[in-house]
């Protein structure tokens, strides 16, 4: 069972209460049915409390996994991202994961999946660019001559067979 959401304080004093009803003479089950929990936390809670105090009741922050790159290590990848891509040594300018994921790996001796590397990349404020793709024949001054005088004539007949009147 996960634990509960809420703050600190919240989980402190579901604790505290779960103490509480176990010095009143409840059973361990009869208190996590009561509070929702495992019996097995409210004996874990006794325990700490018998060996700590109430000083062990306190929630502890669980950072989870280190990261892999550290601090002054994603500045220095900001830095090398930010000279370009061709400067990394590829053909074109375009960052995708796979190739900050070949930078991380070369420089920094961290291999990250090219799906974390979406996350981190995020984390530090950058987001997904999608180049618009264009043809290089396109010819902007005809697209802007055939939008104002072809499309408005396009768009004002009438659909299909549909009769123009009513009669």
């Amino acid at each position: 069972m996960p634990r509960p959401k809420g703050s600190a304080k919240i989980l402190e004093a579901r604790r505290r209460q779960a103490l509480s009803l176990l010095d009143k003479g409840y059973s361990l089950n009869e208190v996590g049915d009561l509070l929702g929990c495992a019996p097995s936390s409210v004996m874990r809670w006794r325990d700490a409390r018998a060996a700590g105090g109430q000083k062990a009741l306190k929630v502890r922050f669980s950072p989870g996994r280190p990261p892999k790159l550290t601090e002054e290590q994603k500045k220095k990848l900001m830095k090398l991202l930010l000279k370009g891509a061709v400067a990394s040594g590829y053909r074109t300018e375009l960052w995708t994961l796979k190739r900050i994921a070949e930078i991380i790996k070369k420089r920094f001796r961290v291999q990250y999946h090219p799906s974390h590397v979406a996350r981190l990349m995020h984390d530090t404020g950058w987001s997904c660019q999608k180049p618009e793709r264009r043809a290089v024949e396109r010819d902007e001054a005809e697209i802007r001559r055939w939008k104002k005088k072809e499309w408005p004539r396009i768009k004002k007949m009438p659909r299909g067979w549909a009769p123009i009147s009513s009669l």
